[in-house]
């Protein structure tokens, strides 16, 4: 048989639930969850700190490039978008666009010898990408390439 005496919850817990204010009791909760789950986790809480890092930052996802371009590159599922708002709409026709495997190469803004390189936050294939104009930004849609090739590592210890 299970031993129900050694069960936390008994009268003296019932009555002290009840008579708690929510606030107490929501930091009651909190606690006790900081306790179980690793610092890591701790956004998961509070849903404010959860999504703190989803918001326009240069952290993680979505990243900020130093140079004069102020370029965004961010990535979903499928794709990789990297937007960069264009001063002058002329720039369109002197602009030079290339990419490799992990970097966009942006040719001829803002004067005609600069070269600027945007590193991508995911490989991407050869094929597929295309670019818009709207509203003063130029957005750059790649499709992503998922690699699944892995190479073993073998580490060997020296005396």
């Amino acid at each position: 048989m299970f031993p129900w005496n050694l069960f936390p919850f008994n009268k003296d817990m019932k009555n002290s639930m009840q008579q708690m204010k929510p606030d107490e009791i929501d930091n009651y909760v909190q606690s006790m969850l900081g306790k179980l789950l690793p610092g890591n986790m701790s956004g998961m809480m509070n849903p404010q700190e959860m999504f703190s890092g989803f918001q326009q930052s240069s952290t993680q996802t979505p990243s900020r490039s130093s140079g004069p371009l102020n370029s965004t590159s961010f990535e979903t599922h499928d794709f990789v978008f990297v937007r960069i708002p264009m001063k002058q709409e002329d720039w369109l026709k002197q602009l030079r666009l290339y990419h490799t495997s992990n970097q966009l190469i942006i040719e001829h803004i803002p004067e005609y010898d600069d070269k600027h390189t945007i590193t991508l936050p995911a490989i991407v294939k050869k094929k597929g990408a295309s670019g818009n104009y709207k509203d003063g930004t130029l957005e750059i849609k790649i499709p992503k390439n998922i690699d699944m090739q892995f190479s073993e590592i073998d580490v060997t210890e020296i005396y």
